[in-house]
């Protein structure tokens, strides 16, 4: 391996030279040269692989590589054309690419080439993309990416580094590395004991065939039937995957009302391989949790009989596939479609399971296409809808990347896309593609338009995950911790037993939302202009004086509205007669003799909440005292005296532990000094021949009876947490 140290030393003209004997000189000097280019070099014309064309390897650029692998999985060479181990590694590297761009994720057939199936290519089943990079040309790339020796092999996730190895390495090793990271990506999509690897500079090798039947009479069967066979599954799965409705060529799912034990084998086949949807719990069966939540689990099931495949794995029998899935505690309960999953977190009842399993059923629908009318209809049983704005010009990447959403969104919001001109002038649409999210007819904007930024899933879900609760949730065990925590939030104490009163004070609590969030635009928009305006201030200034320094200063002020302290505010409703005891413990408040409907607000971080205005009367709902209370409890200091929702010790507590964590190293001092003195104490104790009484200690279930103690306490529907 060569060092980068002499990277300065290699770039000079002279570096060609460099491991060359000097006896060489004219022809013979650059036929040398040439060779020694050449053999490091990726190739600028498509070579073959097992009868398809495979594209040159991928010469990533110093100056976009960030971009290009900000996306995705990379595996990326770091190489010096001059360095003899990436000479002898360069063969390994153009074969490995090779070999695993012309897997198929499903079996092609002589019938289906030809069609256009972008999914069904390693490429983009995995998203994994192969690359190389110069270092000679590219040095400052390489020193940013920390390459110290040649060659270097890096992967990288969504742009950030996950492992660096560094030399030369076997074909066998290097596929090993990559076998790892596609079982992670969709598990149980790969062959057990790893592929059958080709010879170093071969053109072929035996196809892969991930889902390919395991027992002998299938497998018989398939070869057997031939290329025939072959192209009905290539036909399906190509058609399949251009409709969008994970539809697959067999009976209704569920058809017997039951959850299917599932093992390693018919995992593969069932689950990963197929589109259809799978709600699956991994359990073991010592688990108190996975014991009563099984009733619940079987009566879910019976229900989704002809609608949605439910299924269990036991986790000690089947260790290596729960590994794969990464189970990290009992029970734990996923979402599958098509290789992609998402773990449902909410809670445990048999009403809680069957209410998101018939949201996801809705999944194998894709994202639905919708005119005004449809629009209207949807806005009167859902209170929040995502809608995504497309023309003639959106690309089928991008209805990909919307696809991918809508697994993440299941429990909380619908997503539909449109074309409709009449929508598009409701919504002042003027660019596409455009999303925006509509909550009780008001709507938010996702400020990136370029197609890019729309197709970057992580930075959408991230937006989505902020504005995906209903201006005036109802607050539930599932949703306390999204609703209370980091924000001030204006509680509605209601009760559904006073069907006209829970009527008007739900509509009054939303009229002071929606004003108050225009009121808060509206000085949010302010604010940035006055900024904006401070700013050309210091530039005009700055321009009179011919002052060059403070010009570029002031021009150099970044305003930036994040960096502003500001407590957001929210809104919520909770049933008073349901959480009646946390209502009453936590705020001193008795929501049965009440005798109405009332109002608090809630400062979670804090441990503190208001429940009167200004003149000390109880905040009611109604737009008006809501109105005129909260900009004296948002400003700093509160102009109205806040009450506590601990004891006095718990708030001395709460008002310590802060202390600890805004001072780290003063609390540690005092740390070790209290436990000084109590050790010395101790001791003295000891010595002096202090009597010792017996006692006793109580270990309780781990996990806890309650699953939802905290936010909102109590045990909902008597089902438990999970336990790790």
């Amino acid at each position: 391996m060569r060092s980068l140290s002499l990277l300065s030393l290699l770039a000079l003209p002279l570096s060609a030279l460099a491991g060359f004997n000097f006896e060489y000189s004219g022809d013979k000097f650059a036929a040398a040269k040439q060779k020694r280019a050449a053999a490091t070099d990726p190739k600028t014309t498509p070579t073959t692989f097992n009868g398809k064309s495979v594209p040159p390897l991928p010469e990533l650029k110093g100056s976009d590589l960030d971009s290009t692998i900000a996306h995705g999985y990379w595996f990326v060479e770091f190489f010096s054309p001059y360095c003899s181990h990436c000479q002898d590694f360069a063969p390994t590297w153009q074969t490995l690419y090779e070999y695993y761009y012309t897997q198929d994720p499903v079996p092609q057939a002589a019938e289906a080439e030809g069609v256009e199936n972008d999914l069904n290519s390693f490429t983009r089943y995995y998203d994994f993309h192969f690359g190389r990079v110069d270092c000679v040309a590219n040095g400052d790339a390489c020193s940013e990416k920390k390459i110290s020796s040649f060659p270097t092999v890096v992967l990288f996730k969504d742009g950030k580094e996950v492992k660096q190895v560094t030399g030369a390495r076997a074909l066998k090793v290097e596929s090993e590395w990559v076998e790892e990271i596609l079982e992670s990506i969709r598990p149980g999509t790969r062959p057990q004991g790893g592929p059958k690897l080709p010879k170093v500079g071969a053109t072929s090798a035996e196809a892969v065939i991930p889902n390919a039947p395991t027992n002998t009479a299938a497998a018989a069967a398939v070869v057997a039937g031939g290329a025939a066979a072959a192209a009905d599954m290539a036909k399906s799965t190509v058609e399949t995957t251009r409709l969008g409705t994970g539809q697959q060529q067999h009976g209704p799912p569920n058809p017997n009302g039951k959850s299917v034990p599932l093992t390693a084998e018919n995992f593969q086949r069932q689950v990963t391989m197929t589109r259809d949807p799978w709600f699956i719990k991994f359990y073991v069966p010592w688990c108190s949790h996975c014991q009563a939540l099984a009733p619940n689990w079987q009566g879910m099931a019976r229900q989704m009989e002809g609608r949605l495949n439910i299924g269990e794995v036991n986790c000690d029998v089947e260790k290596r596939l729960c590994k794969d899935v990464k189970v990290r505690g009992f029970p734990t309960i996923l979402f599958f479609r098509g290789g992609e999953r998402i773990e449902y977190d909410g809670l445990r009842g048999l009403g809680d399971l069957v209410s998101y399993a018939n949201k996801a059923v809705a999944v194998a629908e894709g994202v639905l296409d919708i005119d005004a009318a449809g629009f209207e209809e949807m806005e009167k049983k859902e209170e929040v809808i995502f809608l995504y704005f497309y023309d003639q010009a959106t690309t089928s990447e991008d209805f990909a990347a919307l696809e991918r959403l809508v697994m993440s969104l299941i429990g909380h919001a619908k997503l539909v896309k449109t074309n409709d001109a009449a929508l598009a002038t409701r919504f002042k649409i003027s660019t596409w593609p455009r999303l925006l999210v509509s909550r009780d007819g008001k709507a938010t904007y996702y400020t990136a338009l370029s197609p890019r930024d729309m197709r970057d899933y992580r930075r959408v879900l991230n937006w989505m995950q902020g504005v995906w609760l209903p201006i005036v949730p109802e607050l539930t065990a599932a949703n306390a911790r999204e609703v209370m925590n980091g924000k001030l939030v204006v509680l509605g104490i209601l009760s559904r037993d006073r069907p006209e009163e829970f009527v008007v004070a739900k509509r009054e609590i939303k009229n002071a939302a929606l004003e108050w969030i225009d009121k808060q635009t509206q000085a949010f928009q302010l604010e940035r202009q006055e900024l904006r305006d401070a700013k050309q201030l210091r530039i005009e200034e700055a321009e009179d004086r011919n002052d060059q320094r403070a010009l570029r200063a002031a021009k150099s002020i970044r305003i930036n509205m994040d960096e502003l302290e500001r407590k957001e505010v929210g809104f919520a409703w909770v049933d008073g007669v349901f959480w009646e005891r946390w209502i009453r413990t936590t705020f001193g408040i008795d929501p049965v003799s009440v005798g109405g409907e009332k109002v608090i607000v809630n400062d979670e971080d804090n441990k503190r909440y208001w429940d009167n205005t200004i003149t000390g009367n109880p905040i009611v709902p109604s737009r008006t005292s809501i109105l005129e209370t909260l900009p004296r409890i948002v400003a700093n200091p509160p102009k109205i005296a806040p009450k506590s929702t601990t004891t006095a010790l718990g708030h001395v507590w709460w008002v310590v532990k802060g202390q600890m964590w805004e001072h780290p190293i003063i609390s540690g001092a005092v740390g070790v000094v209290l436990f000084g003195v109590l050790a010395l104490w101790g001791r003295r104790a000891v010595g002096r021949g202090a009597a010792s009484y017996p006692g006793y200690f109580r270990v309780g279930e781990k996990g806890g009876a309650n699953a939802m103690d905290g936010l909102l306490g109590g045990n909902i529907g008597g089902q438990g947490g999970k336990k790790d």
